[in-house]
């Protein structure tokens, strides 16, 4: 690469904005897109009814204002109107937990507990404080209402309006154990002075009395060297349950410094630590209330808590522990007549989720189900950082909870008592956000049953059955219910069409067909002076047979230059060949004005991707830049055999993960790739976090074969190509460390044929529309210089 501007060799800074429109014969400008939602227009979000299902309620910005306010839509009115503060203020949360009869809904909202009355809608705020309540729900058979505040349970009397404080932290205070020597001088003195002994035992008798009396009032909890969370009592009142929680003692940081601050100086910013850390240490107790006793839940009858992962075996010569695989414990979730609970538990190596019927009287329990995966645990409504989705069925005695047993996240019905077991949907499609109707007569859930990158509402009978499709429009849809079930609020978008807010009657409660209705209009005049391509949605084959969903965006046969650019997606589990508007909005302008300027866009759903099923997903298991790579090769061999595009001509770009399959690429497979742009990526997957990455990699401790054949670091020395390196300075997500170092890997290895452009004050989301401006003219200049050899 020539002709671009450098500091200290390899750090790009500054370049005009004038230089945007150099080369470039499309009408769109790349200064305007990077606008974002300036450009686009902003887009509704959060939709919720009103408690009579009479208004829709949602967050919209018409004016292009500093931030979003609260739109309503009266069904009477027809119209949209903006509302004011006290209506803002006073809307209740849609998110609550009903008491049995569904009469009362409680909720938290800006730190304090309100509860309404669904037949009168009257609502009374429960807690008004500076302190912050959360987490409220029924007890004592529905007469009260529990919370958290302070991490200290209480409850409030609905009757009475009395508050009680139902437990009491203790102050964390480490005993100071004498030394052999001071034990034997104390006792010495207790036997040869009576005046010591008889202060002793006065002493004593205050502190039994002292302790008798804190028996009568709130459950001393002493934390002992943990931190406690996620208090709650049963419906019934008698058992208070929590969580205790051992953090390892030395958990190392990355400082992020910032640069370009306020003050003027370098202010340093603590950040995450890197994967391998030392798991915490869960347990979970019990207090039977009746009888003032605190016991541990038993969890040692799991079954797989011995389990060795497979991946093991790859290092016979090395010992693997992991003494304690208990991870985070969910729950308690009660039936609605406290009568069962069930416990959702994962693994600390993220390989099992335990659903547990759970005895409080006994602190026992006894598994359901066990859902193991020799990869890792995840899915739709499957695993994540707090458990999965579940919750009990009317019976009061079965529960659901999804599971990828056959391959794809599907929908189950288990009996607690007889472990009879359900399953109520199949098919290889994935099920999301599932909900059962208030008449308790249906589910509804969202579905991907026509395509993978197509999302419809449906509704089903509460026992399995044919499933009704209620929604129509082809693309996004995320439906919200109004509190009757009669209508549907519905964010709908298409691949080339922004999100707006439609309202539809619900079909199950309408002979007649029902017809969406578009109540919002977004989108900027100058977004739609363009016409924006539809791309069209293909399937190519893989090397190993696997059938690869893509985005295919061709210009004509006029402008054709035979030049391709293969974007990669992030991850996070995320897919892009999908038929609604992208959250990649940016890029798919970018690559509606590559496609102006002759070039061939394909958008690739590789190995990992969201959509596609348990075998997907874990394609990339112990080798990421294996099969999500390779999936992006047989994609350019696809364009060149079927689409005539130049082997010589494809490049590649991506941010995150994108970012780092773009360096994979440019390292290990130079011969297909001639330009990359990788953006915010990892070039070290041992810097990057322990959530996500132990899931895919295990740690570089115990699996030091994955790490090393997954980073790009390693491989650098594999680079011919061009590569374009950005990165934001205070990226406290993928550090810019991890890009400093690859950087002085490029340097050792005498390799001049890369660059790097920082960005002092993005983070990894840029939110500088000057940032995202100078971001991608420099990858259309890449592009342009790399692929078509063309200077300006």
């Amino acid at each position: 690469m020539k002709n671009i501007w450098l500091l200290c060799g390899t750090i790009l800074l500054c370049l005009t904005s004038s230089l945007a429109q150099q080369g470039n014969k499309s009408n769109l400008s790349i200064k305007e897109i990077m606008q974002g939602p300036n450009f686009v227009g902003h887009l509704p979000s959060n939709p919720q009814w009103s408690l009579d299902s009479q208004t829709l309620y949602f967050d919209w910005n018409p004016e292009q204002a500093h931030s979003d306010s609260l739109y309503a839509y009266p069904l009477k009115l027809a119209k949209t109107i903006k509302t004011n503060f006290k209506t803002s203020y006073s809307l209740p949360n849609p998110n609550g937990v009903y008491n049995q009869d569904r009469t009362l809904k409680i909720y938290a909202k800006r730190g304090d507990i309100y509860m309404v009355n669904l037949k009168t809608h009257r609502i009374t705020q429960i807690t008004h404080t500076e302190a912050y309540e959360s987490a409220p729900h029924f007890t004592d058979n529905g007469s009260k209402v529990a919370y958290q505040k302070d991490n200290n349970l209480y409850t409030w009397d609905i009757a009475t309006g009395s508050t009680v404080q139902l437990t009491k932290i203790k102050l964390d205070k480490t005993d100071k154990k004498k030394s052999p020597k001071n034990e034997w001088l104390y006792q010495d003195q207790l036997g040869l002075f009576n005046v010591l002994r008889s202060r002793k035992e006065k002493k004593d008798a205050t502190a039994e009395m002292k302790k008798r009396l804190e028996n009568m009032g709130p459950l001393p909890i002493d934390p002992k060297g943990t931190s406690i969370s996620n208090l709650s009592i049963g419906p019934n009142g008698k058992y208070i349950t929590y969580l205790s929680t051992k953090s390892p003692k030395a958990k190392e940081g990355t400082i992020v410094p910032h640069y370009v601050t306020k003050s003027g100086y370098t202010e340093n910013q603590q950040t995450r630590s890197k994967v391998g850390n030392e798991p915490n240490e869960y347990k979970m107790f019990v207090y039977d209330v009746h009888n003032k006793k605190v016991y541990p839940v038993v969890l040692d009858s799991l079954e797989g808590l011995d389990y060795v992962p497979e991946y093991t075996k790859d290092y016979p010569d090395k010992t693997y522990e992991n003494k304690n695989r208990l991870g985070y414990i969910n729950g308690p979730m009660w039936s609605e007549d406290g009568k069962y609970a069930v416990l959702d538990i994962n693994s600390n190596d993220y390989k099992d989720r335990w659903i547990v019927l759970f005895d409080p009287e006994s602190g026992t329990v006894s598994t359901l189900d066990r859902q193991h995966d020799e990869a890792w645990i995840a899915g739709p409504g499957i695993g994540g950082y707090r458990g999965g989705e579940m919750g009990w069925m009317p019976d009061g005695k079965s529960i659901w909870y999804q599971s990828e047993k056959t391959g794809y996240s599907h929908l189950y019905l288990q009996d607690v008592m007889t472990k009879k077991t359900k399953a109520l949907t199949s098919g290889e499609f994935e099920i999301y956000n599932p909900q059962i109707s208030k008449d308790k007569k249906r589910w509804y859930f969202t579905a991907n049953k026509n395509h993978p990158g197509d999302r419809q509402f449906y509704s089903m009978p509460l026992g399995g059955g044919k499933m009704q499709q209620l929604t129509q429009m082809t693309g996004g849809n995320e439906v919200t219910l109004s509190p009757d079930e009669r209508k549907m609020a519905i964010l709908h978008s298409y691949s080339n069409k922004p999100t707006e807010l439609y309202l539809q009657d619900n079909p199950i409660w309408k002979k007649s067909k029902a017809v969406a209705k578009q109540i919002t209009y977004s989108t900027t005049k100058e977004f739609k002076n363009y016409p924006w391509r539809d791309p069209e949605y293909i399937t190519f084959k893989a090397q190993d047979g696997k059938a690869v969903h893509a985005r295919l965006y061709q210009p004509s046969t006029a402008v054709k230059n035979k030049a391709a650019v293969i974007f990669v997606h992030g991850a996070g589990y995320l897919q892009n060949a999908h038929k609604w508007w992208s959250t990649y909005f940016r890029e798919y302008m970018f690559h509606n004005l590559l496609v102006d300027n002759g070039y061939t866009v394909l958008d690739i759903d590789y190995r990992g991707s969201a959509g596609y099923g348990r075998d997907w997903r874990t394609g990339i298991y112990r080798h990421m830049g294996g099969k999500d790579l390779s999936d992006q090769v047989d994609g350019a061999a696809y364009l060149v055999k079927e689409l005539g595009i130049n082997p010589d001509k494809i490049g590649i770009y991506g941010g995150s993960y994108g970012g780092f399959i773009t360096l994979m690429g440019m390292f290990t497979a130079p011969e297909t790739f001639k330009a990359g742009a990788a953006i915010r990526s990892v070039g070290d997957w041992a810097a990057y976090n322990h959530g996500y990455t132990a899931r895919i990699l295990n740690t570089p401790v115990t699996d030091s074969l994955a790490y090393r054949r997954s980073s790009p670091i390693y491989f650098a020395d594999g680079l011919k190509g061009d590569l374009l390196i950005l990165h934001g300075m205070v990226d406290d997500n993928v550090h810019f460390q991890d890009m400093v170092r690859l950087s002085q890997r490029l340097i050792e290895l005498e390799k001049h044929n890369w660059e790097m452009a920082v960005y002092p004050v993005e983070r990894h989301g840029f939110v500088e529309p000057s940032s995202w401006t100078d971001e991608y003219t420099r990858i259309f200049k890449l592009f342009q210089q790399s692929l078509l050899d063309k200077r300006y």
